[in-house]
């Protein structure tokens, strides 16, 4: 099967009609006979039923229009990644994310873009989580590694790569906070909190002590996660954040997580940008390769 055969054959069967066929995929109806037969023959099946009054998909015909869209769309997919390689892309990218998102997610995406965009800069600001979205809207990032919000601006675009477990952590120093999570049932009134200042996990947050009925003893407010488990670190209270902050952090072995009979709602990490400028070639080549599976 060659491309040409494919393509008519796939417009055939969206249309069931050889004469529109033909007449908007400029060929003559003996060619496109010629065409849908050859394939029935390298095939061993019947591709459509035709009579007099109507043309329909057989069973066979219905697999092998699954497998040429396939077909095709890979080949369409081909043809832009080979594009977008030999046409050595040049320019800077704009890009922010967390400092952990620099150490967990960014260098494999960074790696697949230097091959296929070596020319390409790479301009890389790090902040607090919760200001990514902004940073885009505002056009001040290019493109923002990001938790998706309760609430995505309509002219944004987000695609995910991966889903971040969130956890409430406490400190491993001996401290009145463990004093207070020691205690059965915990007096969660008393215990310090550190609250984040704003974005997906500070709804998170509000969300669990509204259903846990807690009246908060917030001791700090703090923007970025990192700063968050440092602050859990010297034993000034107890904080929600992404297992992957904790993972990351020169901290992590002063820090525990809090056992609790609730579940808290994972970020939905994902690459975020404006959707008017989703086809500029430079940053369609990092969208489509921070974006893709496997």
């Amino acid at each position: 099967m060659d491309l040409r055969s494919a393509q008519l054959f796939q417009h055939l069967a969206g249309s069931l009609n050889f004469s529109k066929t033909s007449e908007q995929m400029y060929v003559s109806p003996p060619t496109l006979t010629r065409v849908i037969q050859r394939l029935e023959q390298e095939l061993g099946a019947e591709l459509f039923f035709r009579d007099k009054r109507s043309v329909k998909l057989t069973p066979a015909g219905q697999r092998f229009a699954q497998f040429v869209r396939s077909w095709l769309e890979a080949w369409h997919q081909l043809q832009v990644d080979l594009q977008l390689a030999s046409a050595e892309l040049t320019g800077e990218i704009r890009l922010f994310c967390t400092v952990t998102a620099s150490y967990s997610h960014l260098p494999a995406i960074l790696d697949r873009f230097r091959l296929m965009c070596p020319k390409a800069e790479i301009k890389l600001t790090t902040g607090d989580a919760a200001s990514a979205i902004e940073k885009v809207r505002l056009g001040e990032a290019d493109i923002a590694l990001a938790a998706h919000p309760s609430t995505l601006p309509a002219n944004l675009a987000f695609r995910s790569i991966a889903s971040l477990p969130v956890m409430l952590i406490a400190p491993t120093i001996p401290c009145k906070v463990n004093d207070l999570l020691q205690q059965n049932p915990i007096p969660w009134n008393e215990v310090p909190l550190i609250a984040p200042e704003h974005g997906p996990a500070r709804s998170r947050f509000d969300l669990w002590l509204q259903q846990m009925a807690i009246n908060p003893l917030v001791v700090a407010k703090v923007d970025g996660h990192e700063a968050m488990v440092s602050m859990v670190a010297l034993g000034t209270g107890v904080a929600l954040v992404a297992d992957a902050v904790v993972i990351n952090s020169p901290v992590k072995d002063r820090v525990k997580p809090i056992e609790l009979n609730y579940r808290f709602e994972p970020f939905d990490l994902g690459v975020c940008m404006l959707n008017k400028r989703l086809q500029e070639p430079l940053i369609k080549a990092f969208w489509q390769l921070a974006t893709a599976k496997g």
